[in-house]
């Protein structure tokens, strides 16, 4: 099922028709790492010529359209200012019809990037959100479609307005094929889950929990369906392993004996790595950010260590603060940034120049000293 609207253009002409960007190198010739100070539709076609399906990760937080004009205070660079003297950062004025297609289009760019492992964050509000979902359907496809993840932005506000209030937005996570790079993020589990989940101590007071030595699914041959000191798995199931390992686990105390002689396997708190990640996430934007919609540092090193590797290619082509490069160059990936507003791409050099020298090469480093050159 497809979104239709007016004025909604083929795919080929899409890829086709784009017009090239003229992308001109001003400073740190030579560097891995780009920040591309243009209109992102027509440098993402100009990137295709070198980088096509070897983008391993994109993240994309574009204007969410809302109507509205976003300034930057240049005498406070970390105070978003209303003053008619301050520069506009961005003007998010595309709504509608012509902000889908807007979006669809560069889409489109974005999927011929993508490496075979890759993925997409795309990261939108409540009001367009379900919207952009059937453009990413389309684009991706609905079997690409992995998550869509609730984002607490925020704490509680006392709005006057006839509806609940709004403490979060969404990013819609979609992968170029079914084997996408995954680094399974797991968080520390809470107290209150250690005491829940971990109710047993052992003699050396470790916490721990058990579980039942046999698994689902009935294997016909194998020594995980054979008798074990007596027993055979129930109907339906096989041991967890072989019947040999079972006696080691017996040996070194690893397995719980019931009063009434059922097996199982003990789990101690301490060998495990925390709890796996779920769709709901709290990352709170930055109280005083250097740039609108600057967004959480935390959550983007999240992103970026969960669908990418170290040495891959990161892209955000809507990178605003650098948030996303900055996350990316911390943890040893390579990144491309691309934004066309100067203030946008001053705040990412300066964000980028903040970080240890160390984690840059010197043609690198000499880049995010120099002043931005608009790309035509």
């Amino acid at each position: 099922m497809f979104i239709t609207y007016e004025n909604k253009k083929h795919e080929k002409d899409i890829l086709e028709k784009t017009v090239k960007a003229e992308l001109r190198v001003i400073s740190g010739r030579g560097a891995k790492n780009k920040l591309i100070y243009a209109d992102n539709l027509p440098a993402l076609k100009t990137l295709l010529d070198n980088y096509s399906g070897k983008i391993d990760l994109v993240y994309i937080d574009p204007p969410f359209a809302t109507s509205g004009h976003f300034k930057i205070s240049d005498d406070r660079a970390n105070t978003i200012s209303s003053s008619s003297n301050d520069a506009i950062a961005y003007s998010d004025i595309l709504i509608g019809a012509d902000f889908l297609e807007f979006l669809r289009e560069r889409l489109f760019f974005l999927r011929e990037l993508l490496s075979e492992r890759g993925s997409i964050y795309l990261h939108i509000d409540y009001k367009i959100g379900h919207y952009v979902k059937l453009i990413m359907d389309e684009v991706f496809g609905r079997d690409m479609f992995r998550n869509d993840i609730t984002r607490i932005k925020c704490n509680p506000k006392n709005f006057h307005r006839k509806a609940y209030g709004n403490i979060k937005d969404l990013i819609l996570f979609y992968s170029k094929s079914e084997n996408p790079i995954w680094n399974n993020p797991r968080i520390p589990f809470s107290e209150e889950d250690e005491e829940r989940l971990f109710k047993k101590f052992d003699k050396n007071g470790r916490r721990y929990t058990t579980i039942p030595l046999h698994a689902p699914g009935e294997t016909s041959n194998g020594n995980t369906s054979k008798e074990w000191k007596g027993m055979k798995p129930p109907k339906g199931r096989h041991w967890r392993t072989d019947p040999a390992i079972l006696d080691q686990w017996d040996q070194q105390e690893l397995i719980e004996w019931s009063t009434n002689g059922v097996p199982r396997k003990k789990i101690f708190l301490d060998e495990k790595e925390g709890k796996k990640m779920q769709d709901i996430w709290e990352f709170k934007d930055p109280q005083y950010p250097q740039y609108p919609t600057e967004k959480n540092l935390d959550m983007l090193k999240l992103i970026v260590e969960t669908s990418s590797n170290e040495g891959g290619l990161v892209l955000d082509c809507f990178c605003g603060s650098g948030t996303t490069l900055v996350a990316a160059q911390l943890l040893n990936r390579n990144w491309i940034g691309i934004d066309q507003s100067e203030p946008a791409i001053k705040v990412a050099q300066k964000r980028l120049g903040d970080l240890p020298s160390s984690l840059f090469s010197k043609s690198e480093y000499e880049f995010l000293r120099h002043k931005p050159v608009k790309i035509l």
